[in-house]
């Protein structure tokens, strides 16, 4: 009996190679796209809609950057101080106070803005340990502002 052995020469164990990889990519791309485990949803609601506003939101922080002074923003006793410059008049402000936690949505507040001074507090019964966004949204005198904080209370 004779015994017959294909032999390989290396052109055909290239293609050989490049068919198994081609394979294996095809198997995790069906894979990832097809099973629920990896299926991620977005972090914020309406994503798409923020973006549209985006520039606006970028023009309003420049605003912020432009005033003379500057938000300051620290840890108090009572939870968490935001003092607006002593350029504004409070009880010119209109806006409001979001506080965001990026790791449970059901903590996520809004309040608005009614001062009647430069200090705005955050009670700390409303904040747990661990990390919040902080957005202030307002306008004064027909110009719009914003200022944004992540913090680690």
């Amino acid at each position: 009996m004779r015994c017959i052995v294909m032999k390989i020469n290396w052109g055909f164990g290239i293609v050989i190679g490049m068919t198994l990889f081609i394979s294996f990519i095809m198997y995790l791309v069906i894979r990832m796209t097809t099973e629920e485990a990896f299926d991620h949803d977005m972090v914020t609601e309406n994503y798409y809609a923020k973006e549209m506003v985006y520039q606006r939101e970028i023009d309003a922080e420049t605003n912020t950057k432009n005033l003379n002074g500057k938000i300051k923003s620290s840890k108090v006793a009572e939870g968490w101080e935001l003092v607006f410059p002593a350029e504004l008049e409070p009880s010119k402000i209109s806006g409001k106070l979001y506080v965001y936690r990026p790791s449970n949505e059901d903590l996520d507040t809004e309040w608005p803005l009614d001062l009647d001074s430069p200090r705005l507090v955050i009670p700390k019964e409303n904040l747990l340990d661990g990390r919040w966004n902080i957005t202030l949204d307002w306008e004064y005198e027909g110009q719009h502002y914003m200022y944004k904080e992540a913090i680690t209370y």
